[in-house]
């Protein structure tokens, strides 16, 4: 016997279509489940996991279930009935994995292998282990039209794409990484939802209240925006709890409309730290965001949403521009020292600030006495920052390895949650590039013409801009892993095992406390200084040798990226392009 239930508060008659039989399905009292009007159900003898099914409103075609776990037909096929309970885990033992002191590793996992697949990506993970990295965030694998995609348009939030392996298939890789001291997070897209989803004709999941960059926005404050909120907060706790994830990567937050007195992100935090009591797990939630607003991550005793984390856009921004040089977009106000500088210290550089990008003032100042920094992610590169470049080229496809180092040192250095994304750690230079398989032509050409009219305006040509359509798009943006063995990819992978294993062996560079984080810098030398404790972070962005004041005096390099760094009675001597962590002495004890 198997209940089927779906929510369809408009319909006057329901049936599910199981095994090619139709059976009524009767309207439930609106006691139950949750006490909101709505919904259907039907007890069906004889059919179990592996059977297809679907629901017919008023008569109409059979439909995939809102809350499908596995459309083996993709998107617009029927649903199959999937047993979470029939997976054999091995991970009893596994309690999480925490922000704190952890390096993030973000990866898609069609492009993460040649076969591009969960089972393939499982084969990498030992990689993974000898690089240093503690979690693992995998772009968003909810079902989506055709075969490969970056994620984000998913038409069936709660079925693993099939392609990738499917639900087993998303199981093994958890419990793998699990096996080997790897947390894993999901990407989530909760925003919108892809072009070709048939959820309005199940109720009003959607509302033309509010409007989103991909059209009317999901339907969180207007009639049967109780339902909806049920259907997304459920998604969520169903990946927690069913895949074992150890936490969500929850995208652009900001496009959220939500104008309650409950937001629904506190509310999805609350419902997720009362998961991981009841799991004993450890349960993270980061947002991403382009709101500089540190409520996200701030308590909810404090006013705050109550998050684990969020992606610091700004720190990225500050890092990049200054070691590309790039002025463009929003990396306008950024590129100097000082702006490197106050991020690295205080997280925003738009705390407030005039944004000439945006034509008006930004953000909101961070309590770095109260929050501390591993709240906020900063990393070098991640799929946006590189996959929306017009061609998709990486920071080391154009800069040389001396200065990819230090970019590098930089974030692996700062009080931040590191993050690296897949391949940066040996410089590869193959682009990652904005590809899709839409299944409707219509959204194809106009996502091709966009792309194309997007980037004209800043001086791209149409043959220099790739078709997101075209196979050859997708097969590009593949690691080669081959080039991890080759010159100059051995010492950049090198240089990021250093790195992470100092991370790891200095309790200086994880310390979350903002608030002893000190930087100095020189403009016009462009050279900083950071201050972690006894350690001291030094970066040489300039063309010539520099002489940095360490404040005290130093006693040995602990890494450096080039030759030439040497120390003298209290201050660093460093080549052009050029990165070290020193080691100071203690000051003496005040007489």
């Amino acid at each position: 016997m198997t209940r089927f239930s779906v929510w369809a508060p408009a319909a006057a008659k329901a049936e599910v279509e199981a095994a090619r039989r139709r059976y009524p399905m009767a309207r439930v009292a609106a006691e139950a489940p949750h006490g909101w009007p709505g919904w259907w159900t039907a007890d069906v003898p004889g059919v179990a996991a592996g059977v297809d099914y679907g629901f017919r409103l008023d008569d109409g075609e059979p439909l995939a279930d809102p809350r499908s776990l596995r459309q083996p037909f993709g998107v617009r096929g029927l649903s199959r009935i999937y047993d979470h309970s029939a997976f054999a885990w091995t991970d009893r033992s596994w309690r999480g994995g925490p922000l704190h002191g952890s390096v993030i590793y973000e990866l898609h996992v069609g492009t993460f292998t040649a076969e591009g697949t969960f089972d393939a990506a499982i084969g990498r993970l030992d990689h993974l282990r000898t690089l240093g990295v503690h979690t693992v965030e995998l772009m968003p694998v909810a079902a989506f039209p055709g075969h490969h995609g970056w994620g984000y348009d998913g038409i069936h939030l709660w079925a693993v794409h099939e392609p990738y392996g499917g639900p087993d298939g998303l199981k093994r890789f958890v419990d793998a990484c699990h096996a080997r001291g790897l947390a894993v997070l999901l990407d989530v897209v909760y925003n919108h939802v892809g072009i070709g989803n048939r959820l309005d004709a199940f109720g009003p999941y959607f509302t033309e209240a509010h409007v989103t960059p991909w059209g009317p926005a999901v339907n969180l404050d207007q009639p049967g925006s109780d339902e909806v909120r049920a259907f997304l907060i459920g998604n969520a706790l169903m990946w927690l709890r069913d895949y074992h994830l150890d936490g969500l990567r929850l995208d652009a937050v900001h496009a959220l409309e939500d104008r309650r007195a409950l937001h629904l992100l506190e509310e999805l935090a609350a419902d997720v730290q009362a998961l991981a009591a009841r799991l004993n797990r450890e349960l993270v939630l980061v947002a991403e965001s382009d709101l500089n607003d540190p409520r996200l991550v701030s308590s909810r005793e404090a006013g705050g949403y109550g998050l684990s984390g969020q992606w610091s856009d700004d720190f990225h921004h500050a890092v990049h521009a200054a070691v590309t040089g790039e002025r463009q977009g929003y990396y306008a106000d950024f590129g100097s020292m000082a702006a490197l500088a106050k991020t690295y210290t205080r997280v925003f550089f738009h705390d407030g600030t005039w944004s000439s990008f945006r034509g008006r003032s930004h953000g909101r100042h961070v309590d770095v006495f109260r929050i501390p920094a591993h709240r906020f992610l900063g990393y070098l590169q991640n799929h946006d920052q590189v996959g929306n470049r017009a061609t998709g080229d990486r920071i080391s496809a154009s800069l040389p390895p001396e200065l990819v180092k230090v970019a590098a040192g930089l974030v692996l250095t700062s009080a931040f949650t590191p993050m690296l994304f897949m391949g940066e750690e040996w410089g590869a230079d193959t682009p990652w590039q904005y590809f899709t398989d839409h299944i409707e032509p219509w959204l194809a050409d106009a996502v091709a013409e966009g792309r194309k009219n997007e980037f004209a305006r800043f001086g791209w040509g149409p043959a220099e801009v790739p078709d997101p359509q075209d196979e050859a798009t997708f097969l590009r943006s593949k690691l080669d892993w081959a080039q991890r063995d080759r010159d100059p990819h051995v010492g950049i992978l090198a240089w990021y095992r250093e790195l992470i294993a100092l991370r790891r062996a200095r309790p200086e560079l994880t310390d979350p406390r903002l608030d002893r984080v000190r930087a100095d810098f020189d403009e016009e030398a462009r050279w900083l200084l950071a201050c972690r404790g006894p350690l001291r972070i030094a970066a040489n962005l300039g063309t010539g040798t520099a002489a940095l004041p360490l404040g005290q005096p130093g006693a040995a390099v602990l890494a450096a990226s080039a030759s030439g760094v040497s120390i003298g009675q209290d201050t660093v001597t460093m080549p052009p392009a050029a990165f070290a962590v020193i080691e100071t002495l203690a000051p003496p004890p005040n007489p």
